[in-house]
C-alpha cells in the first residue's frame, strides 16, 4: 500500500508540475497578450481558493482514496479535453480557462484527502520518512517538469504535453485506486473530531492509537432515526439538512484549529513566508538580470534554492529532533537570509547563498509540518484543518506576487526586502512562543491514553 501511495503521488506531482508551463506556451502561441495568459492562470486558483472548504469537509466524510482518486480522474479528463482542442489546433482561450477551472476544483477537492490519506496507509512511525519521500518527489518534479514541458511542446506541440498531463493523472488515479482503507475506521475517525450537544467528544483516541466510541447507542439511535424519516423529508428540508450540517462540519474543523493555538500561529507565518516569497520571486529577478549579471545569474540562484530545498528534505528524517515545531519555524524564518541579500543587493554567489539556506529550510520545514499536523490532529478533522492551511498558503503567494511591484515603486526594492525579511523573521519565530513543551515521543505515546480529555479540557498535546 505504501508503495503504490509513493507512485500515485509521485505521478500526480509531476502531472501537477507540467501543467503551468503547458497552459503558458499554448497561450502565448494563441496570442502574446499577457492579460489573457493572466486569466487563464487565474481560472485554476479562484475555483481552488473557493472550493477549498468544501474539500476539507467531504475529505473528513469520506474514505480519503475515493476523493484522490476522482480528484485525479477529473484533472486528468480537463487535460486530455485540453489536449484534443490543441491537436486540433483551436486554442481557444475560454476553452482552456473553463477546463483549467475544473481542474482548479479538483485540487480543492483532492489536496485535504491526501494529508487522511498518508495517515491511513502509513504506520505513525514511518510517517515522517514517507512525507519525506512525497517532499522529494514533488520537489524534483518541479525541477524536471518545466523542462519536460517545454521540450514536448516545443518538439511535437503544447496539446501532446497536454496529453502526457492526462496520462501521468490517470496512471495516478490507478495506482491510487488499488488503496483500500478501513471504512469504519474512517466513519469513526469523522465521528471522533465531532461534538456532542455540550461540546463533548463523541469519540476520544485511544491508547493504541485508534478511535474508541462512547455512546454509540446515541448515534446508532440517531442514525436510525434519519434513515427512518429520510423518505418523509420534503426537498426543501433535505436541502436544509445538507447546508446545515455542511456549516456544522466547518465549525467542527474551526473548533478544532481554535483548540490549537500553536496551528494558527503556525500557518499565520507561513502565510507570511508565502507573501514574502512572492515579494522575493518578483522583486528578485528584476534586480538579478538588470544588475547582477542577467539571465545566467537568476539561474544560478533559482537552481541552488531548488538543490536546498530537496537536501533539506532528505535531511528532515535523519536530524535529531527534539522539538519539530521549533525546528519547523526557524526553517520559514530562513527566508530573512535572501531579503537580506535582495536589500543590500551583495554578489550573486552571496544572493546564491542565502536562498539555498532559505529553501533547505523549507525542505526540513515540509515533511516535519505534515507529520506533526497528521500526528496532533483527529484524523477525523484533518481534511478540515489542512484545508485551512492550504487556502492561507495559496492566496497569500499570489497576493504577494501582486503587489510586490506597486510597493517596490513607493517604497524601493531596499526597504520592501528589509520590511519582508523582518516580517517573515518575526511572523514565524513569535509563532515558537505557542509551540508545546514538551516534545519527548514517549510522552506523547504516554499521553494519547488521554487524548480526549485533554482535547475537551482544551489543553495542548505534546510535540515529538
Amino acid at each position: 500500500m505504501m508503495s503504490r501511495l509513493l507512485i500515485g503521488r509521485c505521478l500526480s506531482a509531476l502531472a501537477t508540475a507540467l501543467i503551468p508551463t503547458t497552459l503558458t506556451l499554448a497561450v502565448l502561441r494563441a496570442t502574446d497578450d499577457a492579460g489573457a495568459l493572466g486569466i487563464v492562470l487565474a481560472s485554476e486558483l479562484v475555483p481552488m481558493l473557493l472550493l477549498l472548504p468544501v474539500g476539507g469537509v467531504l475529505a473528513d466524510r469520506l474514505r480519503p482514496e475515493r476523493v484522490a482518486l476522482f480528484a485525479d480522474l477529473a484533472r486528468g479528463l480537463s487535460q486530455a479535453a485540453i489536449a484534443v482542442e490543441l491537436l486540433l489546433g483551436l486554442y481557444r482561450l475560454v476553452d482552456l480557462a473553463l477546463l483549467s477551472a475544473i481542474a482548479g476544483a479538483a485540487i480543492a477537492f483532492g489536496s485535504p484527502a491526501v494529508p487522511r490519506l498518508v495517515v491511513a496507509v502509513v504506520p505513525g512511525p514511518a510517517r515522517l520518512r514517507m512525507n519525506a519521500r512525497i517532499g522529494v518527489v514533488t520537489s524534483l518534479s518541479s525541477v524536471a517538469a518545466p523542462a519536460i514541458a517545454g521540450t514536448v511542446t516545443v518538439a511535437a506541440g503544447p496539446g501532446w504535453a497536454a496529453g502526457l498531463t492526462a496520462v501521468l493523472f490517470a496512471g495516478s488515479a490507478l495506482t491510487l485506486g488499488g488503496i483500500r482503507t478501513s471504512t469504519a475506521r474512517a466513519v469513526e475517525g469523522y465521528q471522533g473530531a465531532e461534538k456532542g450537544p455540550r461540546g463533548q467528544n463523541v469519540a476520544a483516541r485511544g491508547a493504541g492509537g485508534g478511535e474508541s466510541l462512547r455512546g454509540q447507542s446515541v448515534v446508532a439511535q440517531g442514525a436510525a432515526g434519519v434513515a427512518a424519516n429520510r423518505g418523509l423529508e420534503s426537498p426543501e428540508a433535505k436541502g436544509r439538512g445538507t447546508f446545515s450540517a455542511f456549516g456544522r462540519d466547518l465549525g467542527h474543523g474551526w473548533r478544532e484549529i481554535r483548540q490549537r493555538p500553536w496551528f494558527l500561529a503556525c500557518v499565520f507565518g507561513h502565510g507570511v513566508w508565502h507573501f514574502v516569497a512572492g515579494l522575493f520571486l518578483t522583486l528578485a529577478p528584476v534586480t538579478v538580470v538588470q544588475d547582477l549579471g542577467g539571465e545566467t545569474s537568476w539561474m544560478v540562484i533559482v537552481q541552488s534554492g531548488t538543490v536546498g530545498m530537496v537536501l533539506g528534505v532528505f535531511a528532515a528524517p535523519r536530524l535529531p529532533i527534539r522539538r519539530p515545531l521549533a525546528l519547523i519555524q526557524v526553517g520559514a524564518a530562513a527566508y530573512l537570509l535572501p531579503m537580506v541579500a535582495l536589500a543590500i543587493p551583495g554578489p550573486v554567489a552571496v544572493l546564491a547563498g542565502a536562498y539555498f539556506l532559505a529553501m533547505f529550510g523549507l525542505g526540513v520545514l515540509i515533511p516535519l509540518w505534515e507529520t506533526v499536523v497528521a500526528e496532533e490532529i483527529p484524523e477525523g478533522a484533518l481534511g478540515r484543518v489542512r484545508s485551512f492551511d492550504t487556502l492561507i498558503s495559496f492566496a497569500s503567494r499570489p497576493f504577494g506576487l501582486a503587489v510586490a511591484a506597486p510597493l517596490a515603486g513607493l517604497t524601493g526594492v531596499t526597504a520592501l526586502a528589509v520590511v519582508g525579511g523582518v516580517l517573515v523573521a518575526a511572523a514565524n519565530l513569535m509563532a515558537m512562543a505557542w509551540s508545546p513543551t514538551t516534545s519527548d515521543p514517549n510522552a506523547r505515546r504516554r499521553d494519547n491514553a488521554d487524548g480526549a480529555r485533554s482535547l475537551r479540557l482544551g489543553r495542548k498535546r505534546p510535540i515529538a
